[in-house]
């Protein structure tokens, strides 16, 4: 059975609790029982021991599952415990800074939300919701935890859809550049399977910072030419969100690459890493493990040209007498009334009546399942019995039909999320950074 790897989050981490490791973080009192402790405070709120050795536990079990999958030959010691700990301690207070921030906006998940997402997290994983507590144990996780760290994920999501994403404005010049440059790729486009490493400074930083900072990506720089991981080196050093991950961003297409770092991407070849990359976050060097090819593919959808007329009951017109009204109003376009006439005097639809009733064409699962199931039952040119949806009573008639190719309106859908994929990168570290360096932070280990 696949792992349970939910998509909202890189620091839930599937593996066997690895008690070895653990008990080095863990404080025990005079009879061998576990105290809990504060490892940080966090502004209004708390870091607690047990947390960070939750985490630590966690990625040291899974740094060990993922040399167990390589030869012998290609593994190697993982990072230092204490390393391990201070960049697990670091996510969990940005964690902590984003959940604080989000409470005082009222932001929440509730528990439909929730399940729900969780449903399509098990989904993926090929088993029920209700088979995911078993699930998880099997893996050394306890359901409890795991759901709420999703919940947490889900909040911080919501934070940076509205403190950093709402902010990305795509101009219309950018546009007309990546529709330009969609229209003459090849069929053929290439992803790219990238790493990267960030050495941060904070948007205060002296001259003598920024040169510090400068130094520490140089030397790094040296030694991966040496030959050391970049896995290892993002683990231990990176001030990225991916540093856990070992410095990981997955597949990107091109045009969704990191506008800082897109143009060094695209000239390197599997394997190669740059040099260091100076933004206002700090300066970042970036890794190219994979290249792909992905087939473009025209999308079509059926369609259906409908126009109808609505009438909503009101305290004055029940849901007999509007029903009589519309069959009336039927009888007298079947005999000859213009029905777009029709529609722009009586329909309560204020956008399709100020057309006549039109809709034009449309995808048909737009539609509630109550208009829909009628519609599709008529044929071409038929008009409705008088039926009744949440909206209200309807008449309807299909006019046509199509199967359209949507490329056009999807390639504008695409530029718009690919450019704000671009630029989201760079906003959310500085971002981050910004919130880091406001906040107070005490360390406690």
């Amino acid at each position: 059975m696949k792992k349970i790897i939910p998509v909202l989050t890189t620091l839930i981490i599937q593996l066997t609790v690895i008690h070895e490791a653990t008990s080095q973080t863990r404080e025990l009192g005079g009879t061998g029982e576990l105290l809990d402790g504060v490892a940080a405070i966090v502004d209004q709120g708390v870091v607690l021991r047990s947390e960070l050795n939750e985490k630590v536990s966690m990625v040291v079990g899974g740094l060990l599952a993922s040399q167990e999958q390589l030869p012998p030959a290609q593994r190697r010691p993982i990072a230092p415990l204490p390393i391990i700990e201070e960049q697990v301690l670091e996510s969990l207070i940005i964690q902590q800074i984003q959940l604080q921030r989000a409470q005082r906006y009222g932001i929440t998940v509730g528990d439909g939300a929730l399940n729900q997402a969780l449903t399509t997290i098990a989904q993926r994983n090929g088993v029920t919701l209700e088979q995911m507590p078993a699930a998880l144990a099997d893996e050394g996780m306890n359901y409890a935890m795991f759901r709420e760290e999703t919940r947490d994920q889900m909040i911080v999501e919501q934070l940076l859809q509205r403190e950093v994403m709402a902010e990305i404005v795509v101009a219309p010049r950018e546009m007309e550049l990546c529709l330009a440059r969609s229209t003459t790729q090849l069929a053929q486009e290439l992803e790219y399977n990238i790493s990267h490493i960030l050495i941060g400074i904070s948007g205060t930083a002296t001259s003598a910072e920024v040169n510090q900072a400068r130094d520490e990506a140089t030397e790094i720089v040296q030694r991966l030419q040496a030959g050391e991981s970049f896995e290892d080196i993002a683990l231990t050093h990176s001030d990225a969100q991916t540093a856990l991950d070992g410095g990981s961003l997955g597949w990107r297409e091109g045009s969704q690459l990191p506008t800082l770092f897109a143009d060094t991407v695209i000239l390197m070849n599997p394997g190669e890493h740059s040099d260091p990359i100076q933004s206002g976050s700090g300066f970042h060097i970036v890794k190219l493990n994979d290249l792909r090819g992905t087939q473009a593919q025209a999308v079509m959808v059926d369609q259906l040209h409908v126009r109808h007329i609505l009438i909503e009951p009101t305290e004055v017109m029940d849901d007999t007498v509007v029903q009589q009204r519309l069959g009336t109003i039927r009888e007298q376009i079947l005999n000859g009334d213009d029905f777009a006439a029709v529609a722009q005097n009586v329909s309560d639809d204020p956008a399709a009546g100020a057309n006549g009733g039109d809709m034009g064409f449309v995808d048909p699962n737009v539609f509630v399942p109550e208009f829909l199931e009628v519609i599709q039952e008529l044929e071409e040119n038929e008009l409705s019995e008088p039926f009744r949806t949440r909206y209200g009573w309807h008449i309807a008639e299909v006019l046509g039909a199509r199967s359209y190719d949507t490329s056009e309106e999807l390639k504008e859908q695409r530029c718009v999320a690919q450019i704000r994929s671009s630029k989201a990168e760079e906003e959310q570290a500085l971002w981050l950074r910004r919130l880091r360096d406001e906040a107070f932070v005490e360390v406690r280990i």
